[in-house]
This record gives structure tokens, sequence and C-alpha cells, in this order.
């Protein structure tokens, strides 16, 4: 229901594509049927409601234009501010956005667990015999399948350029060319994604979010 509203806002907003998370992707990879109301959710949207037959259905909206004037005020706000910081690397390295998140994530929870943000179905109108919900369950003999194909591709490709592949990806990001033409080359040769991350790490490191408190 949350996900029919949202993707009936964006459309209203005028958004040029949309993609809508399945009811329990929080629990696990959607089941068919969750992936199934998500695709029937935007095509009832798309044929059924008429909204697409107009292209801004807000226009001359008072309401819509002062809500818009003030996201972008306060968004604008936010840019100043990581600007004076000295730009969204140094913003990141001094744990000003993890903060942000953190304490707009703890002001939320709040919210819900005193009351004062409504959540259906959570701190109120709850249902006491509510059924479980089925969630997708992996084959657990599909990883080790998997696991069995990528050792076959190791021990069967050639060797020899997928270590100069890597190797040149390496070069590459030392300096300031574009890595997308080694990383290409490394993938053509049958180096694996952790391969070919493995280099990139070696160069640039693994980044480690700051503590914030």
């Amino acid at each position: 229901v949350r996900a029919t509203l949202q993707a009936l806002a964006t459309v209203l907003g005028g958004v040029q594509s949309l993609a809508l998370s399945c009811y329990d992707e929080a629990l696990a990879l959607p089941t068919e049927e969750a992936q199934r109301i998500a695709v029937r959710t935007q095509q009832i949207i798309a044929h059924e409601t008429g909204v697409t037959d107009t292209i801004d259905p807000f226009a001359g909206s008072y309401f819509v234009e002062r809500l818009t004037n003030d996201i972008e005020r306060a968004a604008q706000e936010l840019l100043d501010r990581v600007e004076d910081m000295g730009g969204a690397v140094a913003a990141i390295e001094s744990g000003y956005m993890q903060r942000e998140v953190q304490e707009a994530a703890v002001r939320q929870q709040r919210e819900v667990e005193d009351g004062r943000r409504t959540i259906v179905g959570v701190n109120k109108f709850q249902s006491d015999d509510e059924q479980p919900k089925m969630i997708f369950r992996v084959d657990t003999e599909r990883a080790a399948r998997q696991i069995e194909r990528v050792r076959r591709l190791r021990a069967e490709r050639d060797g020899g350029a997928v270590r100069a592949a890597l190797a040149r990806l390496q070069e590459a990001a030392r300096g300031d060319e574009s890595l997308l033409p080694p990383i290409l080359e490394a993938v053509k040769t049958y180096a694996t994604l952790g391969e070919i991350c493995g280099e990139l790490r070696t160069v640039f490191g693994e980044y480690r979010p700051p503590t914030a408190v």
C-alpha cells in the first residue's frame, strides 16, 4: 500500500523511470508473488488511473509550489554547508554525513516509539491475528555449485592473460586514465569481480567510516 502511494507521488511529480521495492525485500530476496505485485502496481497506475494523460497534473497548485520551494531552500542550505566544509569528500571524512543520517534515523525511530509519527500496523491499528509472510529461501546447494563453477573457471582460463590484465588495471588505477577500458579487458580474460576489486583495493585502500556519536 505504501509503495503504491510512493509510486503515484513520483508519477505525479514527473518521474522518468520507476522501480518499486517489493514488500518482502527487507527480509530476503523477493518472492515471485512480491515481484508480480510490484510490477502490477506500476501497470495499474500507468493504465488505469489516467494520471499519465496529463503532463503536469499539479500545475498551478499553490501548495505544491510552496512545498517545492521549501524543499529547494532546505536542500540548498545543506549543499552550502557541505561546500563550506570543503566538499562531499571532506564532509564524509569528518563524519558529518554519517552523523546526519544516524541522527535522522534515531529521531524518526523515537517519533514512532512515542507515537508522534503514526505507522499504521506498527504503533497504531495493529492486527493481533496477522499471518507471517512467506519469504524466499535460497537453495544452499546453489552456493556450492557457484563456488565450483568459479574454481573450474580459474582452472580453465588463460592465467597469464588474467595476470597481465589485472596488472594493467592496477597500473591504470595508479594514474589518471579512465579505469573502464582496463576493467573491460580484465573481464574479457575471465578475471573475477573479486580479483578486479582486489587490484583497485590495493591502490585505493578500503574505506572505513569514522566512528560518529
